[in-house]
């Protein structure tokens, strides 16, 4: 899996064009996370269909990046986060995203 850091104008309808764009290619969504940051919105994507995902961002002409998705399984539980960043810490890996999945 990857993700896709994908740089939208913040206004409306454009992640409504993302997401469309998508749909019309059949990607099955496996997290979506966005944040607006001034005049432009950052939304990150991750699923399987690494090569359709790809194609389509390049058609819709839309900025983006692409990442390797590392995985962890934690515990429901105080602390379990802070036990997991700071083994990758440790490991010097600089985390550019986090999804945390309930």
């Amino acid at each position: 899996m990857r993700e896709f850091r994908v740089t939208l104008s913040h206004r409306p309808g454009e992640l409504t064009r993302l997401a469309q764009a998508l749909a019309d290619a059949r990607v099955n969504l496996r997290s979506v996370a966005g944040i607006a940051d001034g005049q432009q919105a950052h939304v990150c994507i991750v699923a399987e269909e690494v090569a359709t995902v790809r194609d389509v961002l390049e058609q819709q002409r839309m900025q983006f990046a692409e990442e390797e998705v590392l995985t962890a399984l934690i515990e429901n539980e105080p602390g379990q986060l802070a036990e997991l960043t700071q083994k990758l810490g440790d490991a010097g890996v600089n985390l550019h995203s986090l999804f945390i999945l309930a």
